[in-house]
């Protein structure tokens, strides 16, 4: 009997994948089909990303999907994109794309924060949105896109997953989880905000209609399904942000925080509804749109993009870096030779993040490792002891203990770093999946295929299937005083 298969598309800021999935009740199937890369590019006088090579290599994705589910003898039901946040694309009434989506590392929004910031006050928009002020938020972006000159052409702007499914079905829709990453949805209307959007002068012609993770977005295109072998698929609308889905894929227990570890560290926990007042806006934290009626009340944390920064460096300078050697080699080395503050601005997109690294150093009095793997401890120590710092102003601001922590995501396979998280925050971490993205995907795709009749039957699923690694804490008297030098610098750099 055929058991019909799911296809995840997961984009991270850069490189792609294309999963084929099976979810049973004796099976959790994540086959990888394709990985790609798009790294962003200058052009136009802009950092910009190349859509039609992602929509390429998603199509190869599709064709080798549609390949390997006829071998197996089974059927796709149905397709879903994830991808990052805040990024759009323009099109025309026709549907064409009328230039390369901007990136959001791009200079454009520069001080734009500012600008916004004189027409809206902070507490007011915050009041609206409930959403972290980022000055990358698709707000900025699109508001230095109309003082640069929007295309008149323009009749719709479609986040970056919603572009792909519009290309995939001709249907133009935003999906929620990554519309609130905007900061122009109202938190608690779930509706775009019209009033910030018209006091700013925006255009609200553009915005299309909220959908909700699961909802059903048309069948793929009749051309598209012939090609790939593809005709009965539907195309569903996953958790479209990244770690909405990375989050709904992950086996949450009870009372347990998140961290979801990749190029950023999105650090939080799972609430029913938003948390919105001046305590939790003087600490700039967000309320995102989770699947199914859930708020993901979080921090976002710079994370890995610190250390792949230096990694990609030390590879251009001929010095050996490979991954794995360099964690083992961080285990080796006793006591905390220096400490960062990893959210500093200056860590977001600098020339070098090595100098950017030396110069904080500097300014706090510290000595500048030259060590690659001594400044690889640096990083890893300094990101456990914020996520300890973030943990805990979470529980101040919730009035609720953390019971545990889940780390989700590639950079829950940092051994090392899922340890220190253990030892800086006293609490349990269990490390895993590291395909939560892919995971949550799939089990939105699954909730709409009537395979499970909610989110925690299929988290439980996921608990019953996928190996998680648990690391208990461990203390030591030089930890509790490093700790006590970060938690001195943290502060230093919050004046």
């Amino acid at each position: 009997m055929d058991d019909p298969l799911f296809i995840a598309i997961d984009l991270g800021a850069g490189s792609g994948r294309v999963f084929l999935a099976g979810v049973s009740a004796d099976e959790f199937r994540l086959e990888e089909i394709r990985r790609f890369h798009y790294p962003a590019q200058e052009s136009q006088g802009h950092l910009r990303w190349d859509f039609a090579q992602i929509l390429g290599e998603i199509k190869a994705g599709l064709g080798a999907g549609g390949a390997r589910a006829h071998d197996l003898g089974r059927s796709v039901q149905s397709i879903g994109v994830a991808g990052w946040g805040v990024d759009y694309g323009l099109i025309d009434a026709a549907g064409n794309l009328l230039e390369n989506p901007i990136c959001y590392r791009d200079s454009r929004t520069e001080g734009v924060m500012e600008e916004v910031g004189a027409r809206i006050s902070r507490e007011d928009l915050f009041a609206r949105t409930g959403l972290q002020f980022m000055p990358f938020n698709t707000l900025f972006q699109l508001y230095a896109h109309m003082r640069e000159g929007i295309p008149a052409e323009a009749d719709r702007l479609l986040l970056i997953p919603d572009l792909l499914h519009f290309s995939l079905t001709g249907r133009a829709v935003t999906e929620y989880t990554n519309a609130t990453t905007t900061q122009m949805i109202n938190a608690r209307s779930r509706t775009w905000d019209v009033e910030t959007l018209t006091q700013l002068n925006l255009p609200t012609k553009l915005l299309t209609e909220v959908v909700f993770a699961g909802a059903p977005i048309g069948p793929l295109s009749p051309e598209l399904g012939r090609e790939f072998g593809l005709q009965s698929a539907q195309v569903i609308a996953p958790a479209t942000h990244d770690t909405g889905s990375a989050v709904a894929g992950a086996p949450l227990e009870d009372g347990w925080a998140f961290i979801s570890s990749g190029t950023w560290s999105l650090v939080g926990v799972e609430r029913d509804s938003p948390l919105i007042n001046a305590e939790v806006l003087s600490h700039n934290f967000t309320n995102e749109g989770g699947a199914f009626d859930t708020i993901r009340f979080l921090k976002n944390v710079m994370g890995l993009w610190i250390l792949e920064s230096c990694r990609k460096e030390w590879k251009h300078r001929g010095v050996e870096v490979d991954y794995d050697s360099l964690l083992l080699q961080v285990g080796e080395i006793d006591g905390w030779p220096a400490l960062i503050f990893p959210d500093d601005g200056r860590f977001f997109k600098p020339q070098s993040m090595l100098k950017a690294i030396a110069e904080q150093l500097r300014e706090s009095g510290q000595n500048v490792p030259n060590d690659p793997v001594v400044v690889v401890k640096v990083i890893l120590d300094s990101l456990a002891f914020r996520y300890a710092s973030v943990l805990r102003i979470i529980e101040l601001l919730t009035g609720q203990k953390v019971k545990g922590v889940q780390i989700v995501g590639g950079g829950s396979r940092n051994d090392y770093l899922n340890q220190m998280t253990a030892n800086a925050t006293n609490l349990t971490v269990a490390a895993g999946p590291a395909e939560a993205t892919v995971t949550g995907n799939v089990l939105v795709q699954s909730i709409a295929a009537k395979r499970f009749n909610s989110l925690r039957e299929a988290r439980r699923h996921v608990a019953e299937n996928v190996k998680v690694k648990k690391f208990t804490p461990r203390s030591s008297p030089e930890l509790i005083e490093s700790m006590r030098r970060y938690t001195e610098l943290e502060a230093r750099h919050r004046l």
